[in-house]
């Protein structure tokens, strides 16, 4: 028997649709919480392998899920690049030196000197292949990255921002400088995910978080390229690994016909008609998604999304997700109600 999420994320016919959630592992969950404060802080459970894996698995036995996500941080990558990384409570993450300039850029390590630092994340994932090739049930583990633009957008301003006009100053008026940072992350992302297929990841996924801070017809140029050399690098050296893209708020340039490259499926966000998406992708790709997340505030708004994502999918090249992360207020009640709504619409038996 073989994985289900995988052998759906390749367009294989599968006996249900597998479901899983973007922050599964997370703050919603009490036992999330209590793990966390044992570690002291969210980067130092990131640094933790076996209280990163029990965390990681948590979602598996208490939502019930089909896939397990790696619990990890965007952020480790600009980290171990050199940057300077704290987690603010109340105010997320901050680096304390963003990049202004070529000299910032330069005084980063790149390439396999900094993917090789990750060794946390490695660990981790070796533990959690051992814990869930233990189980015996088939749930397939899922690696992920953020999207050069996305971890740009940190590293240039420094933290999250509602504007990104740094970064898009930068964008506009020096593009050689941001080009020379996306290549740089780039670089590191591609031997990251290697890093992380070699120590037993299933899938990958690539979160293209901040997709919608750039205009439709810069897209391309600035993130998606990124995204797709990133994709056909590893689809070339490990075809019988999946493939996801999530690029958050691109309507527009799903809609012009902007998607392309080697990957196996493109996560919906909320904001996206799956009509549209189905029409325009649905033979290229598989789909994911692509529930608003606050329609976990009400079982009934959830049920009549999920009846309504399964009219237009058909159970067919399709995998249930939200349409980006899950809240930390959601009731865990309501993410098992999704989860079971899922499985009962696509026949699971």
């Amino acid at each position: 028997m073989g994985k289900i999420f995988v052998d759906a994320c390749l367009g294989k016919e599968t006996p249900y649709t597998p479901v899983w959630m973007m922050r599964q592992a997370g703050r919603y969950l009490p036992e999330y919480m209590k793990v966390r404060a044992e570690a002291g802080n969210f980067l130092n459970l990131c640094h933790d392998p076996k209280k990163a894996a029990e965390v990681t698995i948590q979602p598996l036995d208490i939502v019930g899920v089909d896939a397990a996500i790696l619990f990890s941080d965007i952020l480790v990558i600009p980290d171990e690049m050199g940057m300077d990384l704290s987690f603010v409570k109340g105010e997320g993450p901050k680096f304390s030196d963003p990049l202004t300039s070529q000299e910032d850029l330069d005084r980063l390590i790149g390439g396999e000197e900094a993917a090789s630092k990750l060794t946390y994340v490695y660990e981790t994932i070796e533990l959690l292949r051992e814990q869930l090739d233990a189980r015996g049930d088939e749930i397939a583990l899922i690696g992920f990255t953020g999207a050069p633009w996305t971890l740009a957008t940190y590293m240039i301003e420094g933290q999250g921002t509602k504007t990104y006009n740094i970064c898009k100053k930068m964008m506009y008026s020096n593009p050689e400088l941001l080009h020379n940072i996306l290549r740089k992350v780039t670089d590191v992302v591609k031997l990251y995910m290697e890093k992380q297929i070699q120590a037993g990841i299933d899938v990958v996924q690539i979160f293209d978080s901040w997709a919608a801070a750039i205009e439709p017809s810069k897209y391309d140029e600035f993130s998606w390229k990124y995204m797709v050399e990133i994709a056909e690098y590893l689809k070339e050296k490990y075809p019988h690994i999946p493939v996801i893209m999530f690029p958050k708020g691109v309507a527009a340039f799903i809609q012009s016909g902007g998607v392309y490259g080697n990957f196996d499926v493109m996560g919906i966000d909320w904001g996206t008609p799956m009509s549209m998406a189905k029409e325009i992708l649905g033979d290229k790709y598989v789909l994911q998604g692509n529930m608003e997340p606050c329609r976990l505030y009400s079982k009934e708004a959830t049920t009549a999304c999920v009846e309504g994502i399964q009219e237009i999918m058909g159970g067919k090249r399709h995998i249930f997700n939200l349409g980006h992360g899950i809240l930390p207020d959601v009731p865990v009640e309501n993410a098992k109600h999704f989860v079971s709504e899922c499985q009962r619409v696509s026949g699971k038996k």
